[in-house]
């Protein structure tokens, strides 16, 4: 099953699973995965914590323990993700010693809520990093307007950062200039800039998902052959930017003193339209130096019947913009599409962040000590 598994590895692809939950991690499963799939690190976000804890009985006894101590249902809940995330950490330690930092990571989220507010954001991630307290840990920051600056400070401080829900190529250039800046800033402060890592989530099915709605819209054979062909363009081209951004002056400066790239992490790689290849985001997006965080859905398709035939991605730069050109030549607004994409990713894990407040909340209650 693996052999897929090992190609894309072996043409520089981390394998990471985007899922985590207490139950996963106690079975000896994600260990297992570790072991028999390459997988090299974890991705979490707020949907993810909210469908692990939900109803599920592994919690019951750090929630008793918290119910007893009458702490509020925000703090609640942060001990519960971060107990998860550190514990996943721990298993993933081996990988990170192996790998000298670069991968053997897992990532924990700021809350959804703060995605607009800079100074909140950086207070958030500061007290994440020292609540779960490991080494390889990614703090997730939003690639929003007011996450940017928060993420050269957070960077400028030594914390490693995963910057998530990015969806337009500007964004992305602005998400690379923030994270070198962040590393002019921690080499200004002395610190050790080899030990500060950062990915970049590019988000990828969402783009398809909405580009194509409004592709249906549109009609027409022009515009019906180009569906399922914008997700795939986005990430080539912002894998050119990368490649640009980390060939430059500025960066070579910075890689002198013993930075390291900031890797392209290709995010939201389950294929939502079942009229696509279930490992479309996989196998169309190889490229050396890059994450593929994959559900396990997606995982296991890849394991058992992907195609991986080398590099994908470069050379392909050409073809991919003539995608983006023609959709805005059939009335595809590029612009508003990442808006809503970025509007839209912000409510969702604000949406599912609050829904894991309520369920934590009533989780609290049921199991706090009766009264005398």
């Amino acid at each position: 099953m693996t052999d897929a598994l090992k190609r894309l590895s072996d043409e520089g692809v981390a394998i990471w699973l985007d899922d985590l939950s207490r139950k996963r991690i106690t079975s000896g499963n994600l260990a297992e995965l570790i072991d028999s799939s390459h997988v090299v690190g974890v991705t979490t976000n707020p949907t993810i914590f909210q469908k692990a804890i939900s109803g599920d009985p592994a919690y019951d006894e750090q929630v008793a323990d918290l119910a007893v101590r009458r702490v509020t249902v925000e703090e609640a809940l942060r001990m519960i993700t971060t107990s998860d995330v550190r514990d996943a950490a721990d298993v993933l330690r081996p990988v990170f010693d192996a790998t000298d930092g670069q991968d053997g990571r897992v990532s924990i989220e700021v809350d959804p809520r703060l995605a607009h507010n800079t100074a909140a954001t950086v207070a958030e991630a500061k007290q994440l990093a020292w609540l779960v307290d490991r080494p390889n840990t990614f703090i997730k920051i939003p690639a929003t307007e007011a996450g940017l600056p928060a993420i050269a400070d957070v960077i400028g401080r030594g914390i490693s950062v995963n910057v998530t829900l990015i969806f337009s190529l500007d964004r992305y250039r602005a998400v690379m200039d923030a994270y070198l800046t962040g590393l002019e800033k921690a080499k200004a402060a002395g610190l050790d800039l080899s030990q500060i890592r950062s990915v970049a989530s590019f988000f990828v099915s969402r783009v398809d998902t909405e580009i194509d709605k409004r592709l249906d819209k549109i009609g027409g054979d022009q515009a019906k052959g180009l569906k399922g062909k914008a997700a795939v363009a986005n990430a080539r081209l912002a894998y050119q930017a990368y490649e640009e951004v980390f060939s430059s002056d500025r960066w070579a400066a910075l890689e002198k003193a013993g930075a390291r790239k900031q890797r392209p992490l290709w995010a939201s790689t389950g294929v939502k339209d079942p009229a696509y290849p279930d490992t479309l985001y996989v196998t169309e997006l190889v490229a050396p130096n890059t994450v593929n965080t994959m559900p396990e859905a997606t995982l296991q398709a890849t394991g058992d019947h992907g195609e991986v035939t080398g590099d994908t991605i470069t050379g392909n730069y050409a073809d991919a913009q003539g995608v983006l050109d023609a959709l805005a030549g059939v009335g595809v607004d590029y612009d508003d599409v990442v808006k809503v994409l970025e509007d839209e990713g912000v409510e969702k894990f604000e949406a599912s962040w609050n829904d894991l407040l309520k369920s934590t909340e009533a989780e609290l209650k049921r199991l706090a000590p009766s009264e005398a």
